[in-house]
């Protein structure tokens, strides 16, 4: 813990105007600006932490410095987050961030999808592209394609992002129906109570 304090330290100190640690929180704020790195490669610039995927960041209102940290950050150290002129409470902030982070992974598998119709002239592909950026979720049916399809033109993606709906009476009816090895192609899209559901209709999950 001695050390970590000592990275934030000596991180924030230098770039703020307060020469203790909660003097010089109290200057910095979340810009809104967000990025992706499609993959978790990245450190945050506060911490230390390695094996981040997304940067948020946060900006000193006096020096104008600017660090690219990771969210838990943000919320652990109280770096101020606003709506507008509004600073935001603490449960508010986190859930501006965890929206924020929502929003990106439903941007990256847009961009999939995308790449996907334009490998393939399919109009399935196209239908399911449309249907994800209308509902933000596939039909079981078209998770089964996409994750086939994907695989198939070594797109990248991240399985886990993308959701899948098992509302509609149908939907459940078509996971039944399915082989599991084909509803194994999207298992991990698939929420831990529609895991539960896919047991119930006969499929057992994927060996690891």
């Amino acid at each position: 813990m001695q050390s970590y304090s000592q990275r934030v330290r000596d991180s924030i100190l230098p770039h703020s105007v307060g020469d203790t640690l909660p003097k010089a929180f109290e200057e910095w704020y979340f810009t809104g600006n967000t990025e992706d790195h499609e993959e978790p490669c990245e450190t945050c610039e506060l911490c230390g932490q390695d094996g981040l995927r997304y940067h948020f960041e946060i900006s000193n209102r006096f020096t104008g410095r600017a660090l690219q940290v990771g969210s838990h950050c943000i919320l652990q150290f109280d770096v101020a987050v606003y709506d507008g002129s509004r600073r935001l409470t603490a449960k508010e902030a986190k859930k501006q961030l965890d929206r924020l982070t929502q929003q990106m992974r439903l941007d990256s598998c847009t961009k999939a999808l995308e790449a996907l119709a334009r490998a393939e002239h399919s109009n399935i592909l196209d239908n399911a592209l449309a249907y994800y950026r209308k509902n933000k979720k596939l039909t079981p049916k078209q998770a089964f394609v996409v994750f086939w399809r994907l695989r198939r033109n070594r797109i990248d993606h991240s399985p886990s992002f993308f959701k899948v709906t098992l509302r509609r009476k149908q939907h459940a009816t078509d996971l039944q129906e399915m082989a599991s090895d084909k509803v194994h192609f999207f298992w991990r899209a698939l929420t831990s109570a529609q895991r539960k559901q896919a047991m119930r209709l006969g499929h057992q999950p994927p060996k690891e």
